[in-house]
């Protein structure tokens, strides 16, 4: 185990830790120092969950082994500082994917687990816990323990943030597929009830659903978007993904990203092709992983960095609370062409704190303007609360502490599964006191 102590980053790169920093090279049999303590993957969760300013970080990048795979019912075992870029590298060409997946393979299978990451097929397959049937757990107060689907601490870890210990290994069951290849639709709509028509119709005959959403544009414009649906498809290879090409070489000026350069990027997409409706066969890596082709890809908000806004609204509230959202956004002119909408299904997870839940939700990207942007943040929070909606804390950077076990029900049953070493600063931020 290497030991340092440096400056460690979350995506937004918002607001740096200086932490001291413990490298495994194996999965450690004992947890280093008295605390407090925090794993560490990729550093790919936006907000300041994956952060512990003056603490002891454990970085899992090193273990990331594959313990165990049986071909017949594809159930894999890994050690948790696996990226699920490497499990497909590996299951991909033996005919098999992940079962869910985020917009972006660049994680570890272990902060996938704590963040209980989900993908565009929600409405049929959940959340990654849902295929999580077992892992081990290092706590501070208990030696490796391996917890199962319906154990209390399985449910307290999958979701947990990263707070109930250290997960050293997992079991995940993946899904087959015959090609490396989905049939694609793209559907142009014109505004949110369009929208949840098209998410109505596909939601029984398509494994796959998203939508690109312009929100920038107003008036008449406001709410149009590019639905896009797809199934894996029977042909083609088994062929893998190629590692990125492109790769922004520095923080690019804070000016590059304004709602002129937005709005004109947003309306050469949304008519990017002819007609309403446009079928490809295409690649999983363009279609789950399109932000993956280009590193580095966070310096183009600069220097002060960016936020990323996640938020879910329930289908009792219908599309009112959301238009309202993107009324907010659209008259701020602060997003950026980043924005996506879908609706979550009824797939339960087992986690406690997992953030899904049925309605539709919305995630974009801000870059720091200071004060102006945290008002419209402001602003978009008494929208969810009225409607009754909550935030991911996996994505936040600001969350006002009052919400918190407003929007987690479940949080003071959480809170007897902590272990008593472990914080961020995120839970920092939601226990001033």
């Amino acid at each position: 185990m290497t030991t340092t102590t440096r400056e460690m980053h979350a995506w937004g790169k918002l607001r740096p830790a200086r932490a001291t920093v413990c490298t495994p090279a194996w999965p450690p049999a004992a947890l280093p120092g008295p605390g407090p303590l925090l794993a560490y993957g990729l550093g790919r969760s936006y907000g300041d969950s994956c952060l512990l300013d003056g603490g002891t970080m454990i970085e899992t990048r090193f273990l990331d082994r594959i313990r165990a795979f049986d071909p017949h019912t594809g159930l894999l075992r890994a050690e948790a500082g696996i990226s699920l870029d490497a499990i497909l590298r590996f299951c991909v060409p033996r005919g098999w994917f992940l079962p869910t997946t985020p917009g972006t393979a660049l994680v570890t299978l272990g902060g996938a687990i704590a963040n209980d990451v989900h993908g565009k097929n929600h409405h049929r397959s959940g959340c990654i816990g849902n295929h999580i049937p077992a892992f081990d757990l290092l706590r501070s107060d208990q030696p490796v323990q391996t917890c199962h689907a319906g154990d209390a601490l399985h449910a307290a870890t999958i979701g947990g943030l990263g707070l109930t210990g250290l997960i050293t290994a997992a079991q995940i069951q993946l899904t087959p597929i015959r090609s490396a290849f989905l049939d694609v639709e793209l559907i142009r709509f014109s505004g949110l009830d369009e929208f949840m028509a098209l998410s109505a119709e596909s939601a029984a005959t398509w494994e796959h659903t998203v939508a690109w959403i312009d929100c920038i544009a107003g008036g008449a414009s406001l709410g149009r978007g590019i639905f896009i649906r797809g199934n894996w498809s029977d042909r083609g290879a088994l062929t893998l993904h190629r590692p990125a090409r492109l790769s922004v070489p520095m923080d690019l000026p804070a000016c590059t990203l304004n709602r002129f350069s937005v709005r004109a990027f947003n309306t050469l997409y949304y008519r990017r092709f002819c007609g309403k409706t446009k079928t490809l066969h295409q690649h999983y890596a363009p279609f789950f992983y399109p932000l993956d082709g280009v590193g580095q890809w966070n310096r183009i908000y600069g220097k002060r960095g960016f936020y990323q806004y996640q938020c879910v609204t329930p289908p009792a509230a219908g599309t009112g609370p959301m238009v309202q959202i993107l009324k907010q956004i659209a008259a701020s002119g602060q997003a950026s062409f980043l924005a996506v909408l879908k609706t979550f299904g009824h797939v339960a997870s087992p986690g406690l704190l997992s953030f899904p839940t049925p309605g539709i939700t919305l995630a974009l990207d801000f870059a720091d303007r200071g004060a102006r942007t945290r008002e419209l943040f402001d602003r978009l929070d008494a929208i969810v609360r009225d409607a009754g909606g909550r935030l991911y804390p996996a994505k936040d950077a600001r969350m006002r502490a009052d919400d918190f076990p407003r929007f987690y029900p479940q949080l003071e049953t959480f809170r007897n599964h902590l272990d008593p070493s472990f914080t961020s600063e995120f839970w920092k931020r939601m226990h001033p006191h």
